[in-house]
């Protein structure tokens, strides 16, 4: 007899099977692709790692169905296109997670979580190297945010030697890419500051990563905090009959302040 799961998983198959049916189905399902639907499977990653953020497990299981409806709609495209199906989705990582488990799955001595990271990395180098992807920084998508993918180019890198040595070396290097972009200030040429704001943030990220921090989470929480405090100096003008428009700068200012100063007890 299968499990709930089972059956409710076969469930979500069949839903989302009638939803691309060719006479019967949804013709708003029916007329996504793959690039079209993979901005909503990001997003809904994303709600899924804020929901734990939150601490909001009465949500979770709603934006983990989110999530997985999306491998499922992914799934079934290229079941229709004769590619491949769920099967072989569910395979490919089952598959994988043993391989690179032999000290569970296997023969293998036990290891700790230090051992395992090191011979997880070997796993994927030889899974690169038998797909014929060459070169220190292969595999690394290219459709990660931007502070991640830095983050994982210059880890990647700083396997084979090439790294700043510490955090202080980094700090230097962010202080001389800041001196780039004000020199561009004066011409105000878009190209040469975008280049050089990347080359800026492309260094934050990786004093983040010097420091153990995650940049995108460093950069979630400053996000979080700014909401805050702005919210607080809404707050406090609307209890004078006044909005943000309505106020200068210098009084919120004071007001921001006053809430960070509340915040540090």
């Amino acid at each position: 007899m299968p499990s709930a799961a089972e059956t409710e998983l076969r469930r979500l198959l069949d839903i989302m099977a009638a939803l691309r049916a060719p006479d019967t189905g949804c013709p708003w399902d029916r007329d996504q692709d793959f690039a079209s639907i993979a901005p909503y499977t990001i997003e809904e990653a994303y709600e899924v790692a804020d929901a734990i953020a939150r601490r909001d497990f009465a949500a979770l299981p709603d934006e983990l169905g989110d999530l997985l409806f999306q491998v499922v709609y992914h799934a079934r495209m290229a079941e229709e296109a004769g590619r491949f199906g769920f099967a072989e989705v569910a395979a490919a990582i089952a598959d994988k997670m043993v391989r690179r488990h032999p000290h569970v799955f296997g023969a293998a001595a036990a290891r700790d979580a230090a051992a395992q990271s090191r011979a997880w990395e070997a796993q994927k180098r030889a899974e690169r190297a038998a797909r014929a992807e060459t070169g220190t920084l292969a595999g690394i998508p290219l459709g990660l945010p931007g502070l991640t993918r830095a983050t994982k180019l210059t880890a990647r890198a700083a396997r084979v030697g090439f790294d700043w040595p510490d955090a202080a070396a980094v700090l230097d290097k962010l202080a001389e890419e800041a001196a780039e972009l004000r020199a561009e200030l004066p011409g105000a040429d878009p190209a040469r500051l975008a280049d050089e704001m990347g080359d800026l943030l492309f260094v934050l990220a990786n004093l983040a990563r010097k420091l153990g921090l995650d940049p995108e989470t460093c950069l979630r929480d400053a996000n979080t905090k700014f909401a805050r405090r702005f919210g607080a100096i809404e707050a406090a003008l609307a209890a004078e009959g006044r909005t943000p428009a309505e106020a200068t700068l210098a009084e919120m200012e004071t007001e921001w302040q006053a809430a960070k100063a509340r915040e540090r007890g």
